[in-house]
Order: C-alpha cells, then structure tokens, then sequence
C-alpha cells in the first residue's frame, strides 16, 4: 500500500515512522521534516501528505506533530481526508472501523515504538464497517461543508 508520511520534526517517532511503514511492506512518500526539500512545518506538512491521500498519490495518510493535534487538524482541511489522532490501538482500530479514516495523526510525544507497533498493527488490521447506519454517518461527514 501508498502511504503518504509527514511529520514536522525528526524528536519521538518521527525519524522512524515512515522505516518503520516500510518495513510492513509499505511504499512511503514523505513530506515535512523527513523530506530533504519541503518546509517541516506542521500545518504544510501535514496537507501535503493528506493531499497525496485525497488526490489518489497514496492510499492512506500519517501525520505527526509533537501533540498531533495540529496535523490532525490540517489534515481534515483537505476535502476528502478523514483524519484521526490516536492515541491508543483500540481508537486507532475504530477509526478505521467505523469512521473510514484514512488518515492517522499521531503524537511525536506521547507515541512510544512500542506503542506505535502496536497502533499501525490495529490501523491496518481493521475492516470498515459494513453496518448501514455507521456507512449512512460516514457519507453524511463527507457532506459536511
């Protein structure tokens, strides 16, 4: 799978997030501090990856800033992205589930490897829901203007 991967600064996971997509098997792309020639800024970052995910670059999207609040929020700027800032396995398997997300924001602070491994094995594992009302919400977020 494409995976689109920004973070702003190289502390906490970030110099490993994307070594770490590639080892599951993953193509990366990178933007932010992990690139050698864009801003790591975390606002231009993190839609730089999420417009890879909404224009069809990349499958799926992860963005990281030091609380991961902020690229969460620049990420969901971009029509079409779903982002969700996880923090823990079982929000990060929800996300997927029943909101569609295709993007995961993380916290460079608070997201050990450990922990991590444990997020993206939940992230990747999980199905969308093909409950009715869980598909009629996600479409209703999509319409959202």
């Amino acid at each position: 799978m494409k995976i689109s991967v920004s973070a702003d600064m190289l502390d906490g996971i970030g110099a490993d997030i994307a070594e770490e997509l590639r080892k599951r098997g993953h193509d990366v792309l990178v933007h932010g501090a992990l690139s050698d020639d864009e801003s790591n800024d975390w606002a231009r970052a993190s839609e730089a990856a999420a417009r890879d995910v909404a224009e069809g670059r990349a499958e799926q999207g992860v963005v990281c800033c030091w609380t991961g609040t902020g690229a969460s929020i620049a990420a969901n700027k971009v029509a079409g992205v779903r982002a969700a800032l996880c923090t823990d396995a079982y929000t990060a398997q929800g996300a997927r589930r029943w909101n569609d997300a295709n993007v995961l924001a993380l916290s460079l602070r608070t997201t050990s490897l450990p922990l991590l491994d444990e997020i993206l094995d939940a992230w990747f594992a999980a199905d969308v829901t093909d409950d009715e009302d869980d598909l009629a919400s996600i479409d209703h977020v999509a319409k959202i203007r």
